[in-house]
């Protein structure tokens, strides 16, 4: 693939997305102005007329020919009086017209765009030309010169187009002052520059290692990718060391510039007998409100006044069912405390207590709302109660997001809360403290909050470790269900979970109807053998189709690893194939007929259901974890379709397709919230992080009919063993603890 360097003017622009600067151009050659060069690739803003010069590979496109995929661009003054004439006469400036352009021409020729910059008022010297309007084409050209300047002062330091085009949409004509005095606010402002890249660029334009704006960047860098871990702030003295470590500078300095982060609100400074917990403001002030909410909210406590025993003696005989005690005792809890935690495992009836809670408080007349953290969790919880039941986004209400998806604000907070009695929340352990915090914000006092969830299960992916420190504090209430009913035990992935659980080893010989073990050693062999059950062989014993099956594995990159799996399952379900468009995006090859995941929540983006009668129904938001198909790939528009659950047709511009994954094999984390038909679970090999005992029980538990692990029962043991969690920095249950303890002593 040879590569070509050329200097010409463009002559027309058949396309250009403003989004992501992906541009489909033609130039003619200033050496060559015969000839017609077709371009593409993701360039700053570029309009017809204009000068440029390109460097990229010439490539042959099966429908469209010879044309340069372009690697540098760079747009240079245009030289001569026609590509002078094609640039004004191209409506890239407001009032001129191709007439106008060539009259313009006409009079000024080469010294054209001089009089436009500096003399604007001359314009006025063609018929035609207000001196009113003259002086409004000086300042549009001059602003579209300020842009011009910005996107090759940005280019020489090596930021792409996509990233060029929104620091200069973010900033304007203060792009080059900003960046020259302070980059590292483009990590602030700019989604998809982090730290690094502002770094990178700080050092070109010679900001000083210790500069404070460099020092206050680092450290809230990590802090952001501590929070990424789970943890909700640092101990001082690993901030610092880890500060220090990223900056190159001493400890002091940072020490010296944090404290002046706290006294300005960059950073919390959280001061305590055993040492000083750093956050960062929002989850300092998100994690003391939790506390301080929950415990208001629990602070209601209406047992022995009234007695629940002949309602739910009555919802009995009405449902004919009879409750254990366990179940019992969480019915009239809920009934009678602000907020209980209801958490136990698979088979222990959470489901059957919910409905139950569900019963009476209708036969109350109180209004009731069922939500959970994730789309795949709420439509089960309404399958499973038959009550409506939606996220926790979507229940608070997303009244705004920013372009980049990082802020969020809801429509239910303090002062429009939720008009609701009762709160249920299912899936609770997938809350993060950020979440919580927006829920509760939006809960009035006098409302009861029910969290139903498995403690055991894996921490939210977000910061914090809500559901557990609410247990571990000791100050709400907590309905501990544990008894295993008869129709669950019969169930050997339910009695496999609660042996892992209890930290004794599954059953691995027998062979089971929903669960079984197959060893394999080596990992050639596995991969074979996942191939053949997911394509083969699990569709057929249980009559489903291959996108029924899940792979769950505990890790993103090793030969049994997310990417290598879903490469390897792709080419086996969904093969290359004439009848079937594809694309290449970064490393990943997306073709039609590929399962993929929605791995970040999008509450922007658009979709729509298309009825068996025609109707039609839109809305916005497709949610971390939200499963579909691709039905179509557009590569002359630039966008592919996916259809998710429920049949929601969304378009994703190619630049949005970072929002999304292959799904045929998912990360055991990703699944969380999930429940599939069956899974498949490759387990050889891996690092004690990973292996843990809490990974293997959430992995098995996703299953609903049938489980298959494979590869090494040692490992398996092991998982079991190592029932070490990895510690997160959270401070939840000490400050419930607190809330309490200052309450008592009033």
């Amino acid at each position: 693939m040879k590569a070509l360097t050329v200097e010409g003017t463009v002559e027309k622009v058949t396309f250009y997305n403003p989004d992501n600067g992906y541009a489909v151009f033609t130039i003619t050659d200033d050496n060559d102005p015969d000839g017609e060069i077709t371009c593409v690739g993701y360039i700053p803003a570029v309009n017809q007329g204009e000068s440029v010069k390109i460097t990229g590979s010439v490539v042959n496109h099966h429908f469209y020919g010879e044309q340069i995929n372009v690697e540098v661009f760079e747009k240079t003054m245009p030289k001569t009086e026609r590509a002078i004439e094609l640039y004004l006469a191209s409506g890239i400036i407001k009032g001129i017209g191709p007439k106008i352009a060539k009259k313009i021409i006409e009079r000024f020729g080469k010294n054209t765009l001089s009089i436009m910059d500096l003399e604007p008022e001359r314009l006025a010297e063609i018929r035609g030309i207000s001196k009113e309007k003259a002086m409004t084409i000086g300042e549009l050209y001059k602003e579209k010169a300020e842009e011009r300047r910005a996107m090759l002062f940005l280019g020489e330091y090596g930021i792409s187009p996509t990233y060029a085009l929104k620091i200069y949409k973010r900033y304007k004509e203060r792009t080059i002052e900003v960046v020259t005095k302070n980059p590292y606010a483009l990590a602030e402002d700019i989604f998809g520059i982090g730290f690094k890249i502002a770094d990178s660029i700080a050092a070109n334009v010679g900001i000083a290692k210790d500069s404070p704006f460099r020092i206050r960047a680092g450290v809230k860098y990590v802090l952001n990718q501590a929070a990424g871990n789970g943890h909700v702030y640092l101990p001082y003295g690993l901030l610092i060391e880890n500060a220090a470590e990223l900056l190159g500078i001493s400890h002091e300095v940072i020490d010296n510039e944090m404290t002046s982060m706290h006294i300005e609100n960059y950073i919390w400074l959280d001061r305590r007998p055993d040492g000083t917990n750093v956050y960062l403001n929002f989850f300092f002030y998100a994690e003391s409100y939790t506390a301080r909410k929950l415990y208001e909210l629990s602070d209601t406590d209406a047992a022995g006044i009234y007695n629940y025993d002949s309602e739910i003696d009555a919802l009995e005989s009405a449902e004919n069912i009879t409750f254990v005690p366990q179940q019992r005792d969480a019915i009239r809890q809920a009934m009678e405390n602000g907020v209980l935690v209801i958490t136990g495992g698979p088979g222990t009836g959470k489901t059957t207590i919910i409905n139950a809670i569900i019963r009476l408080c209708e036969a109350e007349g109180l209004d009731i709302e069922l939500a959970a953290p994730t789309g795949r969790a709420a439509k089960r919880m309404e399958e499973a109660t038959g009550h409506r039941a939606q996220t926790i986004h979507r229940l608070l209400g997303i009244s705004f997001i920013n372009e980049d998806s990082r802020n969020q604000t809801f429509e239910k907070n303090e002062d429009n809360p939720l008009e609701t009695d009762v709160v249920i929340i299912d899936e609770s352990s997938m809350v993060d403290i950020t979440l919580m915090h927006s829920l509760l914000k939006a809960i009035p006092h006098g409302t009861r909050l029910i969290l139903v969830g498995d403690s055991n299960q894996l921490p939210s992916v977000g910061p914090g470790n809500v559901l557990k420190d609410i247990i571990n504090s000791g100050v709400i209430k907590v309905a501990r269900l544990t008894e295993i009913f008869r129709q669950a035990q019969e169930s050997a992935i339910v009695t496999n979970a609660h042996k892992i659980n209890r930290g004794e080893y599954p059953d691995l010989t027998e062979k089971n109807k929903d669960f079984f073990f197959m060893k394999r050693y080596n990992t050639t062999e596995l991969q074979s053998l996942i191939v053949s059950l997911v394509s083969v062989r699990l569709p057929k014993y249980l009559k489903c189709e291959p996108r029924d099956i899940q792979v769950l594995t505990p890790m993103r990159k090793s030969p049994l690893g997310v990417v290598n799996l879903n490469s390897i399952l792709q080419d086996a379900l969904n093969p290359p194939s004439p009848q079937k468009r594809e694309k290449q995006l970064r490393k990943t090859v997306f073709r039609e007929g590929d399962k993929v995941m929605q791995i970040k929540n999008n509450y922007n983006i658009e979709w729509k259901i298309v009825g068996k009668n025609g109707d039609i129904t839109d809305g916005v938001g497709i949610f971390n974890g939200d499963e579909g198909i691709i039905t179509y790939i557009d590569n002359i528009n630039e966008y592919i379709e996916v259809v998710f659950d429920e049949n929601k047709v969304v378009h994703y511009d190619f630049s949005q397709m970072d929002e999304v994954e292959l799904s045929y094999a998912v990360t055991i984390h990703k699944s969380q919230g999930s429940e599939y038909k069956a899974i498949v679970m490759p387990l050889l090999s891996g690092p004690d992080m990973l292996m843990s005992r809490n990974l293997l029980y959430t992995g098995l538990t996703r299953a609903k009919e049938l489980a298959v692990t494979a590869g090494s029962p040692e490992t398996i043991f092991r998982m079991v063993d190592n029932n070490r969690e990895v510690d997160r920095y959270t401070a939840l249950c000490v400050k419930l603890k607190e809330f309490a303890e200052f309450a008592e002593e009033k």
